[in-house]
């Protein structure tokens, strides 16, 4: 009869050849850990179910082999976004440039003068890395840059606003991803919220009423993520600034998506651009690094010197500041607006940038492709015209026409998941009952694996 005094030791399994591959790749303590793992699982049905049989040693040595690559197997991983959506906020917001992506590696291989005067052999500061050159694209006096933008607003309230009022337009008290509410990071940071207007109209006489009182700042929220349409109206930036600074108040104009280039160029909407509101006369502006910008996470405030360096010296802006990579990647990323090459460059303008025609060619040079040597019998492909959309909590309701891959195939939610399960999982979309494949969002160095996955699920 069968008994778990049957089950091999771990010694024993230890001395197997399998153990000492699996030593190699995972570590001893690691690999004793699965042993012990898979033998307690097998002792538990064995006590539970009743087994009458206890499985081999090389099905246990498999079986741990199979738990150690699952604990060791990294949950991030690279997919591609064949969804049409150019900054999609699930799958990472904006892809990096080739020379991002380089900068950011070369500083994180071996050691960099992150806070290190080469002039001077003394320690330095990282504030100033990107400082210079977000000064010369936007004319701001002075930068600091953060972990994220949604940081930038709590450091700047918490610095400028402790137990002060701050004046904003009862439309512009809004939510993002994840909850983060306007009026809650006010009550965070200390400053007094203040709601002037109603929630679809505010005038310049509502600030001044509410400016009579002190107050430490007025601020502007952009409705980045939504819009607010019909019987509104909202003062222009420059008359909140003017009418602020009356009262000696600064004004703080939180941008959120951050766009350096005006984006109705794309066909798209106007969005607020950084310099516009650095000439509107706002004292201090925030955005994101890796929404519009297109480079690496990140809170980016542009403004007056004597502002910034207040919000430089916050215990809290230690808490929040960005690392050597994300200083590096910036830096690269705005370096290509430097040198008017953002559009070629930065992926995220390139794809807003592509004609309709580029979009057909390629979308009909994926067709021709998978349909060389298939049987596809059980699958239908044509060629549609359809919308591209920015998002990532930028320009909503706005869309670029594209043209789309569409595949009609026995079962949608079967092959989106075949889609997910494929290395590396692509990210579709789907509409009237059909697989609908973006050519816009597919970067080019992608575009092969893309197409290999597809032809190996469309075999099956």
């Amino acid at each position: 009869m069968t008994t778990l005094r049957d089950l091999p030791s771990i010694d024993i399994l230890l001395q197997t050849e399998t153990a000492a591959h699996l030593i190699a790749r995972f570590g001893r303590p690691l690999t004793l850990d699965a042993f012990r793992f898979v033998l307690d699982e097998i002792r538990t049905r064995f006590k539970t179910s009743g087994i009458v049989d206890l499985p081999a040693t090389d099905l246990i040595l498999a079986q741990a082999e199979s738990k150690l690559t699952a604990w060791t197997q990294s949950t991030l991983i690279p997919v591609i976004n064949a969804s049409g959506v150019i900054l999609h906020t699930n799958l990472g917001r904006a892809p990096l440039s080739d020379d991002t992506i380089r900068a950011m590696d070369a500083v994180s291989r071996g050691y960099s003068n992150l806070e290190f005067d080469l002039e001077t052999g003394k320690r330095g500061s990282r504030l100033i890395h990107a400082e210079s050159l977000l000064q010369k694209l936007t004319g701001a006096e002075s930068a600091l840059i953060v972990n994220n933008n949604a940081s930038a607003i709590l450091l700047i309230l918490s610095a400028l606003a402790n137990k002060k009022r701050v004046v904003i337009a009862r439309s512009q008290l809004v939510e993002i991803g994840g909850g983060f509410r306007i009026p809650d990071v006010m009550k965070q940071s200390g400053a007094k919220l203040v709601e002037v207007g109603t929630t679809n109209k505010a005038h310049v006489s509502d600030y001044q009423e509410a400016l009579i009182e002190s107050a430490g700042l007025v601020m502007r929220a952009h409705r980045s993520n939504f819009k607010l349409v019909g019987f509104t109206e909202e003062p222009e930036l420059k008359d909140i600034v003017e009418i602020a600074h009356k009262f000696d108040v600064p004004v703080i104009d939180d941008l959120g998506s951050g766009a350096l280039y005006d984006t109705a160029k794309y066909g798209l909407a106007h969005e607020p651009t950084i310099q516009e509101s650095i000439q509107a006369g706002a004292d201090i502006v925030c955005f994101s690094g890796d929404k519009l910008l297109g480079g690496p996470q990140a809170g980016i405030i542009i403004g007056k010197k004597v502002l910034i360096d207040k919000i430089k010296k916050h215990p809290l802006a230690r808490a929040v500041r960005a690392d050597k990579a994300c200083l590096a990647g910036l830096s690269a990323t705005l370096t290509h607006y430097l040198k008017d090459e953002a559009e070629r460059e930065v992926p995220v303008l390139r794809m807003m940038s592509l004609t309709l025609k580029q979009v057909q060619g390629r979308a009909e040079a994926w067709m021709n492709e998978l349909g060389q040597g298939l049987a596809l019998s059980n699958v239908e492909m044509e060629i549609e015209s359809g919308l591209s959309t920015v998002g990532g909590g930028s320009l909503p309701d706005e869309s670029i026409p594209t043209f789309l891959l569409a595949l009609e195939v026995k079962s949608v939610e079967k092959f989106l998941k075949a889609l997910r399960k494929n290395n590396p999982p692509i990210i579709a979309r789907t509409e009237q009952d059909k697989i609908l494949l973006d050519p816009r969002t597919v970067l080019p160095e992608q575009e092969g694996a893309l197409l290999v996955g597809l032809k190996n699920l469309l075999k099956t």
